[in-house]
């Protein structure tokens, strides 16, 4: 009797690796390490795929981080490109889209806000986020919204540009109180000529360019011609609008007389951990400054470091003309040539070592070292936290992953759910949530069918995506806003799903419903209250109120979105500007409903076919 055939190991480590050494040759290319159950460890790039992979085939002289992931690699995968540069960006996609765990990750890659001159007879001046879709003229970016909403603000005060809406703008029949209060000159209803409002509008830009001194100059000339004529009302305006000026000056700090347009780019490392700060300078000025908190290795080295984050930040991003850095990286002319392919100009990296520009890197390098401070003490204050949640509610360990989970509505309208998380480093706002509740079967006003129709998605989608738990994406404890009733609710579907291993705890108001008796509800358990002076209920208070501000906001957004909707809306072919056109000329969604075919057809913009499409939509024709 023969014996099976024994299952043979699966190669793993430096014998995978000289495997795939005989199909290679000297293309560049990328290459990714996966592990034995096909997650990705490790994207890398190389001028020579053959070369760059032959350094793993080594048993030793690896870092230990490069040498575990080198023995949990099982197989590997290649792709060959046309160039290095190539390779770079393909490189720098991958690992933001693949997330690997060995490769330095930029996990906040949210986009900057930019002001924006609109392309209009009288622009408007706002502000504006995302991709630069509208036709105009954009400045920026700026370090934050506030940096924006404080600049927009003074500009006001300066430049007196509109920044009501277009419908606004064309539908006003008198001054609003930006006219009064002299922060727009009233462009909507003829109180400046098209000529002199497009000086302004130029002054505006002028000054967003970088010419503040020209501007200031000119102002004053204005003041002295004005006052020389006895023209005293005008001159104090001229004069409050240079003030207006120069307290913007003021607010942005330090402006560099040698840099016009750069990034200043200044990395600080320390205990495994790293902090970037990024300094916006655009004609002359400081438009604000960022920090970033890449995920990085204990053995990892500024230039590694500082190559991905420059990568993984401009790939979509547009770069400035000089990117000015606190350390050399690994490769600066490939990065170099990538990022002006990119902007379609010449984009060139400095590292400088004295004057101006090492003043400013100086200058970044302690802020870097002082925000980095302050998240570590704050990572270990709430890894305290943690372990106190975990002690009070007896959990098997520290949380990793916590969700909190609430509902918003107005009897039963425009219910929303939402999700916040939050871990060992804080809230995790990429990570939060909204659920539009679809309701089949509730109520209006059922919270407990709310919540769970909120959990079942979610975790539908959790055992659909990720159902070995092996992404960080499954949470280690629920916090419920609610008490038994909800928490109740929650078991049930957590039964029904198979996932009755997640701690839930219930948050309820308690006596009075006040903050400091919150009662703790958990399945199968006498309820609890914390000590009112106790940190880790301070912290459930601030998880419980996040929840709450989010599924807020989430609700009053989409309630507005509903009070500006009308039935025009859901007629094919009517676009923004129809629906102004149609409610301008009857005044009501409800006029349009009843009017005759004739009338329709008046309205200016609208086609005979669209009239007939409107007048069948509105006495079901269609």
């Amino acid at each position: 009797m023969t014996e099976p055939d024994q299952e043979m190991p699966q190669k793993s480590g430096h014998e995978v690796i000289r495997d795939y050494l005989r199909t290679l040759d000297a293309s560049p290319g990328v290459y990714r390490m996966l592990d034995a159950q096909a997650r990705v460890l490790y994207v890398g790039k190389a001028r020579n795929l053959r070369a760059r992979v032959s350094n793993y085939a080594r048993p030793t002289g690896h870092t230990g981080r490069i040498a575990r992931m080198i023995s949990e690699t099982a197989t590997m995968m290649f792709l060959t490109t046309a160039t290095e540069t190539e390779a770079l960006l393909l490189e720098q996609n991958l690992i933001k889209q693949l997330k690997p765990r060995y490769n330095v990750l930029l996990r906040d890659d949210k986009s900057f806000p930019n002001i924006l001159v609109t392309s209009h007879d009288f622009p408007m001046i706002k502000k504006h986020r995302g991709a630069k879709r509208e036709k105009g003229s954009y400045y920026g970016p700026f370090a934050s919204a506030g940096a924006v909403n404080r600049s927009l603000a003074q500009l006001q005060r300066v430049f007196q540009l509109r920044n009501c809406s277009d419908a606004m703008f064309e539908s006003r029949t008198r001054p609003c109180l930006q006219y009064q209060i002299k922060r727009c000159t009233a462009p909507c209803v003829g109180q400046i000529s098209k000529e002199d409002y497009r000086a302004q509008v130029g002054d505006a830009e002028r000054y967003l360019s970088g010419k503040s001194t020209e501007i200031q100059e000119k102002l004053a000339a204005q003041m002295a011609e004005a006052s020389d004529a006895m023209e005293f009302e005008r001159a104090a305006a001229l004069r409050d609008r240079i003030k207006a000026m120069t307290q913007v000056q003021t607010a942005q700090g330090i402006n560099p007389r040698s840099v016009d347009e750069a990034d200043i780019v200044a990395l600080h490392l320390e205990k495994g951990q790293a902090c970037v700060q990024v300094f916006f300078i655009r004609g002359g000025q400081n438009w604000g400054n960022r920090d970033f908190y890449p995920r990085v290795g204990a053995d990892v080295e500024e230039a590694e470091v500082l190559e991905a984050f420059l990568g993984q930040f401009y790939d979509s991003k547009d770069p400035p003309r000089q990117l000015i850095l606190s350390h050399e990286i690994e490769n600066p002319d490939l990065m170099q040539q990538a990022l002006s392919d990119k902007l379609g100009r010449k984009v060139t990296l400095a590292v400088p070592l004295r004057g101006e520009k090492a003043e400013l890197i100086d200058g970044a390098l302690r802020n870097a070292r002082e925000s980095l401070a302050r998240k570590m003490a704050e990572t270990a204050t709430q890894s305290k936290l943690l372990k106190g949640l975990a002690e009070a509610f007896d959990l098997p360990s520290p949380p990793k992953r916590i969700e909190v989970y609430d509902n918003s509505h107005i009897q039963g309208t425009n219910a929303v759910g939402a999700m916040i998380v939050a871990g060992a480093e804080g809230f995790m706002k990429n990570h939060y949530r909204k659920f539009n509740i679809q309701g089949e079967g509730l109520t209006p006003g059922d919270d407990f069918g709310m919540m769970k129709e909120v959990l079942m998605r979610r975790f539908k989608r959790l055992l659909k995506e990720y159902p070995d738990r092996d992404q960080g994406t499954w949470p280690d404890l629920l916090l419920i806003d609610g008490g038994a009733g909800q928490v109740s609710a929650v078991a049930q579907i957590m039964r029904e799903m198979g996932v009755e291993d997640i701690p839930m705890v219930g948050v309820a108001k308690g006596v009075d419903r006040d903050h400091g008796k919150e009662e703790f509800h958990r399945t199968g358990k006498r309820v609890m209250a914390l000590r009112h002076n106790d940190p880790v209920l301070y912290f459930v208070q601030r998880l419980r109120d996040e929840a709450h501000r989010f599924a807020i906001g989430t609700h009053r957004a989409k309630r507005a979105k509903s009070m500006g909707a009308t039935p025009l809306d859901e007629v094919p072919g009517v676009g923004a500007a129809r629906k102004r056109a149609l409610l301008a000329h009857f005044g009501s969604a409800k006029a349009v409903s009843r009017a005759n075919l004739a009338d329709l057809r008046a309205v200016d913009g609208v086609s005979d076919a669209l009239a007939q499409k409107l007048y069948d939509f509105f006495h079901d024709k269609g």
